[in-house]
């Protein structure tokens, strides 16, 4: 009786919050009560009490709209919200916003709602989780021993980031990983068929999944049925587990099987008769006593399994002190000094910011046991993996090597961007990931969720502007640079030359967003007076006796250009000052008088040089400058060629700088 009542209660709370905000989807909350109400109460381990426990089980509300349904379960299982939150459901400042949200949310693992980024996140989770086991665990000590569920509909599988997801968590056996499919055969626009008629079974079974079917609409509510095939997921351990819930959308409304009932509030003359079919007869926003005790049970159930998993600890810190500090100090987040570490800013002669940034890395690596990642395929053209060396074995990641720290993602951009969400999510692991910078557009989504989330992923873009030359237009990146320059949150460096690269790293890793850091594929200069200025931002590179009378204003491979420029200029009698601007975002952070600093509001001749859209640097340029940009797309040919033909020479620099000062 009190697991019934407790279903119609997650049913009819999702619904009247809907019907009070006039706005949201009842249709998969009415249809997959059965499935949160069963992983909820018996199975998922968690404590209230402590939502950040490290070793609770991720829930991820992949099918994000459904977002009543999290927060009906959150309600319940007492993660702090009141029914004053689920009255406020979608109406400004309320801890109930229309699609899950993390860090606004208690107990919201991932923010959801772009449908499949979350059974991605999922994956990510699944992975963070078999590495740390590997490297943690030791024999009477599961220090990491957890699942990660998800809660997938027709969507997020129609979305090709599932199935990127999917495959590679096939390929690496993530048995920890259960999802759960609300297979309802409903979307916006009407019936699956329509779009969908794949054997989702057999696509599952072909990525070494294991499939398990429920059917929740010959027999509504079974629990025991839903129990069993969760135990039988559980037990899989080299298998990532689909179980396929056959269920009816909107079950119990006189909607229910129709689209209507998607994404739009029942009407308040259909809730009522949805509460008398399924017998639901207490006030609106009214849960019985007896049902608030019955899901309390599941919290104490976490509570007594958490206070094991810390006396567990405490005899793990004396048996292996070491492995023990290392993970506190890898779920805590504890980095090194970056910044006191010279050996970082040593660089011998011109290189690539790819080469720097793998040089970088591998002194990064060293001293940051929790970094991880990898690259979607090309690894040995971005430089991203890390090399053994006598003191460190990274290994890679896999079946054969959870423990392993270099990651292979496969031609999977989008997917590689949310696992990586994934795994920062999940504590415990720094996470990075790569791809050449023309990719960025496959991985945008992702990238705009972790920085809606402030997670500091870190993303290596090489192949950074037409530099990259033979393979041609489809491989040059022209507008990627001022795409990511508008996400909020997003750090864009473009390093010019090794230390600059170097003080990228460090932002990125001691920052709390994500960071891009946008490498070139051609040979850069070393400049003698940059470093870790470079963190503000912008910084004077090179500069001129007394006030300049010419501004150049560069990022990345540029900045050569506007140095060899400045040697022209001031030879004519032109004092000219450069300046290296190798992350916007982090300039216009810094104080409106170091800002004017570095470039003065009495200097109006500027000239802004970037081989990318010319829209980053309008504010720069102001009306007095030019800015020498691509306003097109490349070319096929050697690099030195195509920056020629689109007038990145020295020479075109000159001209521009000497136009804007005679005016």
């Amino acid at each position: 009786m009190k697991q019934t009542t407790t279903i119609s209660a997650i049913r009819i709370l999702s619904a009247e919050a809907i019907q009070k905000a006039n706005s949201g989807h009842p249709g998969l909350p009415l249809g997959s009560a059965p499935i949160g109400y069963t992983l909820w109460q018996n199975f998922l381990k968690f404590n209230n009490k402590d939502p950040k426990w490290d070793d609770r089980d991720r829930f991820v509300l992949s099918a994000g709209h459904g977002s009543m349904l999290l927060y009906s379960l959150l309600y319940l299982y007492g993660f702090g919200l009141k029914i004053e939150d689920l009255k406020s459901f979608r109406q400004l400042g309320s801890k109930t916003p229309g699609h899950p949200e993390y860090g606004h949310t208690l107990g919201v693992e991932t923010t959801t709602g772009p449908l499949g980024q979350g059974i991605a996140n999922a994956v990510g989770m699944a992975v963070a989780e078999a590495h740390l086991a590997a490297k943690f665990n030791r024999p009477g000590f599961p220090v990491v021993d957890h699942f990660t569920y998800a809660l997938v509909g027709d969507g997020c599988l129609e979305e090709g980031i599932s199935y990127e997801a999917c495959s590679f968590a096939g390929t690496h056996e993530l048995g920890k990983l259960i999802v759960f499919y609300d297979d309802n055969d409903i979307t916006i626009e009407g019936d699956t068929d329509l779009t969908f008629k794949e054997d989702i079974a057999a696509r599952f079974k072909a990525q070494n999944w294991q499939v398990l079917k429920v059917d929740l609409v010959a027999n509504p509510d079974n629990v025991r049925m839903l129990s069993n095939a969760i135990r039988k997921a559980q037990a899989e351990t080299h298998q990532p587990s689909l179980i396929i819930c056959k269920t009816k959308i909107g079950y119990g409304s006189p909607l229910a099987g129709s689209a209507k009932c998607h994404g739009a509030p029942l009407g308040a003359e259909n809730l009522q008769k949805t509460k008398e079919n399924l017998g639901w007869t207490y006030p609106p926003f009214e849960v019985p006593e007896e049902v608030l005790k019955h899901t309390r049970l599941a919290g104490k159930r976490g509570a007594k399994a958490e206070r094991a998993w810390k006396a567990m600890m405490g005899e793990y810190a004396k048996a292996y002190p070491e492995l023990a500090a290392e993970y506190k100090a890898a779920v805590k987040g504890e980095l090194p000094d970056y910044a006191a570490m010279e050996e970082l800013f040593k660089f011998e002669k011109p290189m690539a910011t790819r080469q720097t940034s793998a040089q970088v890395l591998q002194k990064i690596a060293c001293v940051t046991p929790a970094l991880m990642g990898g690259s979607a395929d090309l690894a040995p053209s971005n430089l991203s993996e890390m090399k053994d060396t006598e003191r460190v074995s990274y290994g890679e990641f896999g079946p054969e090597n959870y423990a392993g720290r270099n990651m292979h993602f496969g031609i999977r951009e989008h997917a590689m961007a949310a696992i990586a969400n994934g795994m920062q999510l999940h504590g415990g692991i720094r996470a990075y990931c790569s791809t050449f910078f023309i990719f960025s557009d496959y991985c945008k989504h992702a990238m705009r969720l972790s920085a809606l989330m402030e997670l500091p992923v870190v993303y290596i873009l090489t192949h950074d502007s037409i530099g990259v030359g033979e393979d041609g237009p489809t491989h040059e990146p022209v507008e990627q640079l001022i795409a990511l320059r508008s996400i909020p949150n997003m750090k864009v460096f473009r390093p010019a030359d090794g230390k600059e690269t170097a003080a990228a790293w460090i932002s990125a890793l001691t920052g709390k967003s994500p960071t891009a850091l946008v490498l070139s594929r051609q040979a850069l200069p070393q400049y003698e007076n940059s470093g870790l200025e470079a963190l503000k931002g912008g910084y004077i590179l090179e500069d001129c006796k007394g006030m300049p009378e010419v501004l150049l204003i560069a990022s990345g491979s540029e900045v050569e250009l506007c140095v060899k420029a400045k040697e022209r200029l001031e030879n004519e009698g032109i004092k000219t000052r450069v300046v290296s601007m190798p992350c916007i975002e982090e300039f216009e952070k810094q104080p409106e008088r170091y800002k004017r600093s570095v470039i003065p509001s009495s200097v109006k001749a500027r000239v802004c040089v970037e081989a990318g859209s010319p829209y980053s640097w309008y504010r720069y340029a102001g009306e007095g400058g030019e800015i020498i940009a691509m306003n097109g797309f490349g070319a096929s040919a050697p690099a030195p060629e195509l920056f020629k033909k689109f007038g990145f020479t020295v020479e075109n620099v000159v001209a521009a700088a000497k136009r804007v000062w005679s005016k």
